[in-house]
């Protein structure tokens, strides 16, 4: 029974049913099912099913949006659980996150945010229009081992690498390894700036993510 629970959830994650996904989230816990299990179990393997999907060509970014919500709407009913339990969650790393200073798109970068929570990451989403000493701030505070920085206009684009050299004359450049995204900017320009490295879509954030921290 326990077992058909964890498969029926990964499932609803992989066929984009959030509401379904929340519901049985909720049925697995009045079953007697761990809240880990209910996570590593049915959750994070619907996830890794969407995102190899999505990197196949089968799935594209709505089928990401959706899948993430019932995951992110799962989690929070699973947090309470896991605190009244003492249990917590391993985490993959810590990612600070937002869109750079006179840039106020939100949906990429949100994207990476809720994936990379799905995906096990502590993540600090700051929004949009985050100023450079804000960002440094947030890594200094949260001890973050990852920033993400997203920008959409090249005008903007050069920001990312004034945050760069500001965590260098913070002293903190050597604890957080630096991810940038947005349209106009590719892995020559993430090679310019001295950053870590540069995602083209939330799953290569994650999975840049991983090998990163890893």
């Amino acid at each position: 029974m326990s077992s058909d629970l964890l498969t029926q959830i990964t499932t609803s994650i992989v066929e984009g049913e959030p509401d379904g996904t929340v519901d049985l989230t909720r049925q697995a816990l009045e079953a007697g099912l761990e809240p880990l299990t209910i996570i590593n179990q049915g959750l994070v393997p619907g996830m890794n099913i969407v995102g190899d999907k999505f990197q196949s060509g089968e799935y594209f970014l709505p089928h990401l949006i959706i899948a993430a919500s019932g995951m992110q709407q799962a989690m929070e009913l699973l947090e309470p659980e896991l605190q009244a339990r003492q249990e917590v969650l391993e985490r993959a790393g810590t990612l600070v996150i937002g869109s750079v200073a006179g840039d106020i798109h939100e949906i990429g970068k949100s994207l990476v945010g809720t994936m990379m929570s799905a995906s096990g990451f502590q993540v600090y989403d700051l929004g949009v229009d985050v100023q450079t000493a804000t960002f440094v701030a947030k890594v200094e505070e949260t001890g973050a081992n990852l920033l993400g920085l997203s920008a959409l206009l090249t005008t903007t684009m050069t920001v990312q690498r004034e945050v760069i050299e500001a965590l260098e004359e913070a002293g903190i450049r050597d604890q957080v390894k630096v991810i940038i995204g947005g349209a106009p900017v590719n892995q020559e320009w993430a090679d310019t700036i001295g950053a870590d490295g540069y995602a083209e879509d939330a799953v290569g954030a994650i999975e840049l993510a991983k090998q990163l921290v890893g």
